[in-house]
């Protein structure tokens, strides 16, 4: 009746094969790639097509939210124009989308 609740002192070793776990950690890679940095790329590179086309007559919106139009795009900043006569100089990389074809409709 011992012997039944008697455990090996020492396991056996297992003869196996490392590719399936290989493939394995292939495949979460891939479907990492797939899903995260491929997606992000296309984004990242969409974005900066966009801040080097801008032009003067732009409807932008910044990182925070405000609204405004371009009235001078330099190398690294743009000129804004919020209200009237209030202009804001912001870089360009605080850009992040165009509206104008929204603020037509």
């Amino acid at each position: 009746m011992n012997m039944l609740f008697t455990l090996p002192l020492q396991a056996a070793p297992q003869q196996g094969s490392a590719l399936p776990t290989i493939l394995m950690f292939g495949a979460i890679i891939l479907v990492m790639w797939l899903f995260m940095i491929r997606p992000q790329r296309k984004q990242q590179k969409e974005l900066a097509e966009f801040r080097n086309a801008l032009k003067k007559g732009d409807k932008v919106v910044t990182v925070g939210g405000i609204y405004g139009e371009i009235v001078e795009v330099n190398e690294k900043t743009a000129l804004i124009r919020v209200d009237g006569d209030v202009k804001l100089r912001v870089d360009k990389q605080g850009l992040v989308k165009d509206y104008s074809e929204t603020a037509q409709k």
